[in-house]
């Protein structure tokens, strides 16, 4: 019986389906407008390791991640720049090309994690009319006003605003951190725009359409609600995204959803917590906003990070180092190679007493460093070495570690086998030319390899 931590109640809860067996699952994504450091990896490989236990345990998941390539602010209380232009301004590409550009860089480094694509991959500027249709239906209902600057939502209508966050808005003042004086004729800092005007800041907006109050952009938390509403219904069964999201554009989304559709939103909401850097925040300014590259360009497999990753709970910080990070990358290697010494014989039946253990550990709010716990149980046990295999590549679904891949057949020649290690190893590091030389020594020994996708 799988229970989740859920923020909006906090506690554990036992998780029930508006459909039976069916679950529909919401992250927010990244904002396309620079390379995603590793901290924002570790929350999209948390997400993608609740997707695949969530389908470990029968659930039919339909997985939804969004790309936020307009609206999103420097300052998430409708001040600060546009963060897409301001990456514009930074390469001089159109909104578009920085766009595409970013997405490429990021979907490269889910697919070297080994992070399964969402199902859906909505960006905000295909959602566009959906965003004005959402803004009318809440300026219809009176839950708006409008000023030179914005269209805003109206948080003294909203029911129970701070259910989520559980913050004391009257002790908030302009300034105080949470509405600085960005628009004269806001009637309280916590009210959010639904709608930007092409008009005073944002005069020289770059991205910008039609509406029925004028030309404009959407602000960024309208944008979510509205892409969990087309592709997963008016109500979710889980919705997911860092702690930081919590106070603002989390309580923003339940406020404009359930007003505008008149259901609860989201039954599950799961936050994951912050990846530090020698345990402080990281920051581009002191050079430990690391990316994945540069984790590959010191020699790191991506799995080690992946491997790193699983040793902490989604909901506590997480504390990176280079010398953890050695750690992860030499205990990988240990388990591929307790792996490959339980040799090649697929006959082997799954043991049934390792496996509930191991669902009991997921079962508890997603466990994963627990999960861990027990494939190292069951590797130093005195099973069979075929049972053990079986048993380990079927925890694999969940870690996503590829464990399966280190099973060549005893039938392919040595030196071929060694030549296709090889070749991972070029890919892993991004060596083409190196990859595809071995690729063409293979297939001159009589023997063919696809690069299939990753499960």
């Amino acid at each position: 019986m799988l229970k989740i931590y859920n923020t909006l109640t906090r506690r554990k809860e036992i998780f029930k389906p508006i459909k039976k067996n069916k679950v529909r699952f919401y992250q927010c994504g990244p904002t396309v407008y620079w390379t995603q450091h590793i901290g924002n990896l570790r929350a999209m490989t948390m997400a993608d390791f609740i997707t695949r236990s969530l389908r470990y345990l029968d659930f039919d998941v339909k997985f939804v991640c969004n790309y936020t390539d307009v609206g999103h602010l420097t300052g998430d209380d409708d001040t600060g720049e546009d963060k897409m232009e301001k990456g514009v301004k930074r390469e001089g590409l159109t909104p578009r090309e920085i766009a595409d550009k970013y997405i490429k860089i990021f979907e490269n480094d889910t697919k070297h994690l080994n992070i399964i694509e969402p199902d859906v991959k909505p960006r905000v500027t295909e959602h566009i009319q959906e965003i004005i249709d959402m803004t009318q239906i809440l300026f219809d209902k009176g839950f708006t006003y409008q000023t030179e600057l914005a269209i805003y939502f109206d948080i003294s209508k909203a029911k129970d605003y701070t259910k989520l966050s559980r913050q004391d808005l009257s002790k908030q003042k302009y300034g105080s951190g949470r509405g600085e004086i960005s628009d004269p004729n806001k009637q309280h800092p916590s009210d959010f725009a639904l709608w930007f005007f092409k008009v005073g800041k944002h005069k020289n907006a770059l991205q910008t359409w039609k509406s029925p109050w004028g030309v404009g952009f959407p602000g960024w938390h309208i944008e979510c609600s509205v892409m969990a509403k087309k592709h997963l219904g008016n109500s979710l069964d889980i919705h997911m995204g860092g702690v930081e999201h919590i106070p603002i554009h989390h309580t923003n989304e339940i406020a404009q959803s359930e007003s505008a559709n008149g259901v609860t939103f989201v039954n599950y909401w799961i936050h994951n917590e912050h990846l530090l850097v020698n345990n402080k925040k990281m920051a581009k300014s002191e050079g430990t906003s690391f990316s994945l590259q540069e984790i590959q360009d010191k020699g790191f497999d991506p799995l080690a990070l992946r491997y790193l990753f699983l040793q902490a709970h989604y909901q506590s910080k997480q504390n990176f180092t280079w010398q953890a990070m050695k750690a992860a990358q030499k205990g990988l290697k240990r388990l591929r190679e307790q792996i490959k010494n339980l040799g090649v014989d697929t006959t082997g039946k799954i043991n049934q007493r390792y496996k509930n253990d191991f669902i009991e550990k997921i079962n508890n709010n997603f466990n994963f460093p627990q999960s861990l716990a027990i494939a190292q149980k069951l590797l130093k046990s005195d099973l069979p070495g075929k049972d053990k295999l079986a048993t380990i590549l079927d925890f694999d679904k969940v870690f996503g570690l590829k464990l399966s891949e280190l099973q060549i057949p005893t039938k392919i020649p040595c030196e071929v086998a060694d030549l296709i290690k090889k070749r991972e190893i070029a890919r892993e590091t991004k060596n083409w030319i190196e990859a595809d030389n071995l690729r063409k020594k293979i297939t001159e020994a009589g023997y063919e390899i696809k690069d299939t996708k990753a499960l």
